[in-house]
């Protein structure tokens, strides 16, 4: 019988680094590089707090805890201040795919909300265009495949909100592939932005909102029954509600956990205690995230290795996350297909003993993906691999 995976060796951040992954969770004004923030800031005469390194990581609180979601979210009044040209937002989204390809992120989506980032007069389709020309750049370069998510702010007004629907219909098929309501939780309820879902779901856009973070299942149960989510980012409080988990769980509805960020935010008291080993024990559709690199001080590798170290994870439920996040890409099916070809064939290199093996044709995985996913779709040839940046 084999070792107890709680109790066996654990295995190194380096074979997280390696597995192929997904990143459908991560904000792009949470994600720079703090060298970045300051050379843009210097560059433009953007006043900081401080432009020392080490003073600005102790005053953005980064990787600390915040205690709550507000306070987490303060540090975004500075990434901001620097995010408003067109050459700070194609820089930071190309810098923030090539720290994803490094680490081996295949897939990734990227979310912000354009109207933040118009204080200097950028033009909404400026903004968008930026991102989307620094994620190409990126992907022809290191072969990272990125979209956008456009997100409204619940605790501005649901009028800015429909405008950012409206923007992400406008974009639709261009490299925006969803539509999610972000910001402050508490009294602050998605229902006051049904309109701007309502809009995006007549036009076929997927959806996503952060929901049980910083308020309870209710919230949750809200962003699906009242705006029709397709995906919950989140979702801690969820297991405070055992019909709704159920519901999610039976509807194959996907959770784009962020554990680090959940602690950082007070979501939840600590990893260990964290509900994502319950709800992926339940057979919950669960996905790994980092919600924001910087201000989390957080990779996905480093999500995926908290989870082995200080959850219990063995490497079986670690690929099976890894599987669900190409699952729950808003993709097309035909193109999640090939990815999940791919990517399955890949995660049998990697064993429990930290060893990987070399890359080897694997006709009964084959049979079995085909059997299992591909009944309702053409037979495609999967992604060409990830070249993995330099480190």
């Amino acid at each position: 019988m084999s070792e107890h995976p709680e109790h066996a060796p654990k295995l190194p951040l380096e074979f997280f680094r390696q597995l192929p992954k997904t990143d459908l969770h991560v904000h792009l004004d949470g994600s720079l590089r703090l060298e970045t923030i300051i050379e843009l800031a210097r560059s433009h005469r953007v006043e900081l707090p401080t432009y020392e390194p080490a003073e600005l990581r102790k005053v953005m609180n980064l990787g600390q805890n915040c205690g709550s979601l507000v306070e987490y979210l303060k540090a975004f009044d500075i990434t901001l201040r620097v995010l408003q040209t067109e050459e700070a937002l194609y820089r930071v989204a190309y810098e923030l795919a090539e720290d994803a390809a490094r680490e081996n992120v295949r897939y990734m989506e990227v979310r912000y909300s354009p109207m933040l980032h118009t204080r200097l007069g950028l033009r909404l389709t400026s903004v968008v265009e930026a991102v989307l020309a620094g994620l190409r750049a990126a992907h022809d370069a290191l072969g990272i495949e990125s979209n956008v998510i456009v997100c409204g702010i619940r605790n501005i007004s649901a009028e800015s909100s429909l405008e950012m629907a409206e923007l992400a219909v406008a974009y639709k098929g261009r490299g925006v592939v969803g539509f999610d309501l972000a910001g402050a939780e508490y009294d602050h309820p998605a229902k006051h932005h049904r309109a701007a879902f309502q809009l995006v779901r007549q036009n076929n856009i997927n959806c996503t909102i952060h929901a049980g973070e910083a308020y309870g299942p209710e919230s949750i149960a809200q962003a699906l029954h009242v705006c029709g989510a397709h995906r919950i980012g989140h979702g801690c409080r969820l297991r405070e509600d055992g019909g709704l988990l159920h519901y999610i769980n039976d509807h194959r509805i996907p959770l784009e956990c962020c554990p680090s960020s959940n602690v950082q935010t007070g979501a939840v008291r600590d990893l260990a205690s964290h509900p994502l080993k319950l709800y992926q024990s339940l057979g919950l559709r669960v996905t790994v995230n980092t919600d924001n690199r910087l201000v989390t001080d957080t990779t996905v590798s480093h999500e995926l290795w908290h989870c082995h170290t200080k959850m219990g994870f063995g490497l079986k439920e670690i690929k099976s996350m890894i599987v669900a996040g190409f699952k729950s890409a808003f993709l097309p099916f035909h193109i999640k297909q090939g990815y999940l070809r791919r990517v399955t064939e890949d995660l049998e290199r990697f064993s429990a003993d930290g060893s990987i093996g070399a890359a080897q044709p694997a006709a009964a995985l084959e049979q079995d993906l085909l059997a299992r996913d591909g009944k309702d779709g053409p037979r495609l040839s999967a992604p060409a691999p990830v070249e993995k940046a330099a480190n």
